[in-house]
């Protein structure tokens, strides 16, 4: 086997070459005696590795959905409205992010993107803590600190196009949900990191004072009761302990497959791709929300449904035009992905999936807050509600929100694992079959709390069906992601998967706007029945494109 420079070398079990080369130029996964006599231990490493890189990823992409809450429970002053534009800033900035991340491992070859975009999670982490530290910092800061977040949502692409490249078909269904599944994880840990982290001095004088609660809170433990001293500043610097031992781990312990990424070039080459296809993605984000934002933060120009695709053709026609060097062929290479319709039946079945998951993961929370959290008196007389009194019996919200993302991270692993014994897209029609009829009863509950004095009796429900709906989602990710692995080639896959997880990703955008909007206009169930709609309509193109009797290919 030939490295990079042309040196004989073999691969050993710490998967680089005798002359400590990190890139691997003989890579047959589909080789059984090859596989099991050294792929098999690399594939593994670089999937240990991946995972709590992409963990972190998620954690720092969604923490929004958490520190909007406790940011509403210590005065921080901002509507609601504007809480819930920071989730989604954050979820829009993640997906766009996504879009260049998907082309990323074989321009700069999978080593090199893992550590490098696990490394830059640390400057939102960083800043996100300073913004913390005050009350008085101006909104458009944390808009900018959500913005830079969407960088954890990007890496999701380029983690999982990393990770097929390195496993069989026979287990990519297994080892793409457990990348997915266990980095999704990111989302429950925040959920449940953060709020226990605000309650020490975790890094004393360094990271600040403490504020004290104005309403009640609470974590996994129970509520904290309000006049409690807390450190939000805490939910942002937490993530710094992490990231740098596994930027760290990134850096020595993984690969580059070179029949993947044939011109990497230098490191720091490799690098510089990365960040500026980055940059691409990030200004057009920010070009897009100003359009979309109402002022004085934007223009108010568009409404979302216009601003989302402008924003994805915007960064792709971005990419095509400043690329530069060897990128500009690789990306036009990549970019045939385009022309293969199931790219877009696909696309259309992970929104269902994935999008469900990080969309429900950035929006519930607060939504729990503003419909459980308050009292809704209707007037006797004119028949107008109300909705401005606290409730006393609240449930205590960040005690619950971690519960349905952590189902469906846990599960997300079997329903790969299943998939690879029955077939994707049969498990698929039964999910998305699920997910139509949740959605509508969620709708229903959500109605009924709004229009309650006693909104807390509809709670548990409420919780049960969510919960059922993430892990629908949860074994959904699974599902879609082995048809893919089936459906595509191996130079294919990798950017099918990326580029499908990107505009899912825009369900974290999605769900807090038309979540939020629904319910500032005192019909929060629309939100849901529209949901419900959606799935339905991709629960006859699953039938269409992969279970009838003609399909295009069958039960992938």
């Amino acid at each position: 086997m030939m490295n990079k420079k042309g040196q004989r070398g073999s691969i050993g079990v710490g998967g680089a070459s005798a002359y400590g080369s990190t890139d691997i130029a003989d890579w047959r996964p589909e080789d059984n005696d090859f596989w099991e006599s050294a792929g098999k231990i690399i594939a593994y490493r670089n999937l240990m590795i991946s995972v709590p890189s992409l963990l972190c990823g998620f954690a720092v992409w969604m923490m929004w959905g958490i520190l909007t809450v406790q940011m509403l429970n210590l005065g921080f002053p901002f509507t609601q409205a504007e809480l819930f534009t920071l989730a989604a800033i954050a979820g829009l900035s993640g997906a766009t992010l996504r879009i260049p991340a998907t082309f990323f491992i074989r321009i700069a070859g999978g080593r090199n993107v893992v550590f490098l975009t696990t490394a830059l999670l640390m400057i939102p982490a960083l800043l996100t803590g300073i913004a913390l530290q005050d009350t008085g910092t101006p909104l458009i800061v944390f808009q900018l600190c959500a913005l830079l977040s969407g960088i954890g949502g990007g890496n999701f692409a380029c983690s999982m196009s990393n990770i097929t490249s390195f496993f069989p078909k026979r287990l990519q269904g297994t080892a793409l949900g457990i990348n997915a599944g266990l980095g999704n994880f990111g989302v429950t840990t925040m959920q449940i990191l953060i709020p226990l982290v605000m309650t020490v001095g975790l890094f004393g004088t360094f990271a600040g004072g403490s504020m004290t609660l104005l309403k009640d809170s609470g974590w996994i433990l129970g509520k904290i009761a309000a006049g409690t001293p807390t450190y939000i500043q805490n939910g942002g610097f937490v993530w710094l302990l992490l990231l740098v031992p596994l930027a760290f781990f990134g850096f020595f312990g993984m690969n580059n497959l070179v029949p993947i990424s044939p011109n990497i070039g230098s490191t720091p080459a490799a690098f510089t791709k990365v960040v500026w296809l980055y940059f691409l993605g990030l200004v057009t984000s920010v070009l897009g929300l100003y359009c979309y934002l109402p002022k004085p933060f934007g223009l108010g120009l568009l409404n979302m449904w216009v601003a989302m695709p402008l924003i994805i053709v915007g960064t792709l026609l971005a990419m095509k035009v400043f690329a530069f060097g060897d990128m500009r062929a690789n990306l036009e290479r990549q970019f045939r992905i385009f022309s293969n319709k199931h790219t877009w039946s696909m696309t259309a079945l992970y929104i269902v999936t994935f999008g469900s998951f990080i969309g429900f993961s950035n929006a519930v929370p607060l939504a729990m807050k503003v419909i459980f959290g308050v009292q809704h008196i209707q007037d006797p007389v004119t028949g107008v509600w109300a909705h401005s009194l606290n409730n006393p019996s609240a449930p205590p919200v960040l005690a619950y929100a971690w519960i349905g993302p952590f189902v469906g991270a846990l599960i997300r692993p079997v329903g790969g694992w299943i998939s690879d014994k029955v077939g994707g897209s049969i498990v698929t029609q039964i999910i998305s079959a699920v997910m139509v009829v949740a959605s509508a009863y969620a709708g229903y509950l959500m109605m009924q709390a709004y229009h309650s004095a006693t909104p807390e009796v509809y709670f548990t429900q409420f919780m049960v069906t969510f919960v059922v709906l993430f892990a629908a989602s949860g074994i959904g990710n699974g599902s879609t992601f082995r048809t893919i692995g089936v459906i595509f080639d191996r130079e294919q896959a990798g950017p099918v998967l990326g580029w499908t997880s990107a505009v899912a990703a825009y369900g974290s955008f999605i769900a807090p706007v038309v979540i939020g909007d629904q319910i500032k206009a005192g019909t929060p169930e629309m939100a849901m029945y529209g949901f419900a709609v959606f799935y339905a309509v991709c629960l006859v193109l699953n039938w269409w494109f992969y279970l009838r009797a003609n399909a295009y290919v069958k039960n992938p």
